[in-house]
């Protein structure tokens, strides 16, 4: 008996060694990456939310071919302690199978975004909707809650924001009727919102930033104290840049805008601008990248094969944050790559996102 149970003690000294042996410990830019159970991480579009000492990550579930290009599952989550290695916790919001959800199976479910709210005690997940057979002509935002941070989520509805609102920046040029103003176009049954993010600041107050009026000008709202509505107080930002892909991060008292252009699924330059209150005027100051990625073997000026779709903060650590990009696939979206590099920033408040095949978190010390 004695013999045995030495034995299994060596079994399990040789898994736990194996284990710790297959422990990342960096991170490796458009490469496959494992989660705890060896398969490529499903979590594309997606944003990170840190919570009691864990990060909780949140992406579009992706299948193979180009019906995964729509939802054929839904959100995907998974949590981490370290950033590097993250365990599969899951389908966080499931699509439907009823034919008259909204989230029915072959809608499109795109940059799911989950904040917590403190003072309601709920977690609270806004995406980009599309209805089923419709394209992208439904420029939906949707809103899903729930109790605990990985789900499952409750479907509670989607709709175009700021019905019959007026931005706080509207101009008289804004109001003037003619083919090309959107905004004009859209007030009475609310402004488009495609590709967006959500934002939670300093002081509580959580913003949804988002592509609108045909993908022209980005969208800034104030949400509700809950985050389960719009306000109706909004700025237009960016206006006729055609920018989409949004992310944000705020530093020393300022806001870093962070966008893609609008080339569907082709790479394309990615630009940042500065504004010192979040509704805006943003200045632009051009593309942050640096160098080349050999994987994709495109650099600077296609933003190194990837999309923005996220700013991440790094708990514990000052003006650190990392870039999310997103490499598409999308003959194959399964496949798709993540494409994550630390943001720098210069004495002078430039934002820089060098390119890096391999690097850990040491280079925020």
């Amino acid at each position: 008996m004695t013999k045995r149970l030495c034995l299994l003690g060596i079994i399990l000294m040789a898994v736990n060694a194996a284990g710790a042996a297959d422990k990342l410990t960096a991170f490796e830019p458009t490469q496959e990456w494992p989660d705890n159970n060896g398969v490529h991480i499903n979590a594309h579009g997606g944003g990170v939310l840190f919570h009691d000492g864990v990060y909780y990550w949140f992406g579009e579930h992706k299948i193979g071919g180009r019906r995964g290009n729509t939802a054929q599952v839904g959100v995907h989550c998974y949590s981490s302690t370290d950033l590097y290695n993250w365990k599969d916790a899951g389908v966080a919001l499931t699509v439907s199978n009823d034919p008259n959800s909204e989230i029915v199976s072959g809608s499109i479910i795109e940059r799911p975004k989950v904040v917590y709210n403190a003072k309601t005690e709920k977690f609270v997940m806004w995406f980009h909707l599309e209805l089923r057979g419709q394209d992208y002509t439904a420029a939906r935002t949707a809103v899903a809650v729930s109790d605990t941070v990985t789900g499952p989520y409750t479907y509670l509805r989607s709709f175009r924001p700021n019905a019959g609102k007026h931005p706080i920046n509207v101009t008289e040029r804004d109001l003037r009727p003619s083919r090309e103003n959107y905004f004009q176009r859209d007030i009475e049954r609310g402004q488009m919102a495609r590709d967006m993010t959500v934002f939670v600041d300093d002081d509580g107050k959580a913003y949804h930033i988002a592509a609108a009026e045909e993908n022209v000008t980005l969208h800034v709202s104030l949400l509700t104290d809950d985050y389960l509505d719009f306000t109706g107080t909004f700025s237009r930002v960016l206006v006729r840049r055609s920018r989409e892909a949004p992310a944000v991060l705020k530093r020393n008292g300022k806001y870093y805008l962070l966008s893609s252009g609008c080339t569907g699924w082709a790479p394309n330059a990615a630009e940042y601008a500065v504004a010192d209150n979040i509704f805006g005027p943003y200045e632009t100051k051009g593309s942050p990248c640096v160098g080349y990625n050999p994987d994709t073997e495109m650099g600077a000026e296609l933003t190194f094969g990837g999309q923005s779709t996220f700013l991440l903060p790094v708990e514990g650590k000052k003006d650190a944050f990392i870039g999310m990009f997103d490499a598409w696939r999308p003959n194959n979206p399964i496949d798709g790559r993540y494409i994550w590099l630390p943001v720098e920033f210069k004495d002078d408040g430039k934002m820089v996102i060098q390119y890096r095949q391999r690097w850990d978190l040491s280079v925020f010390d």
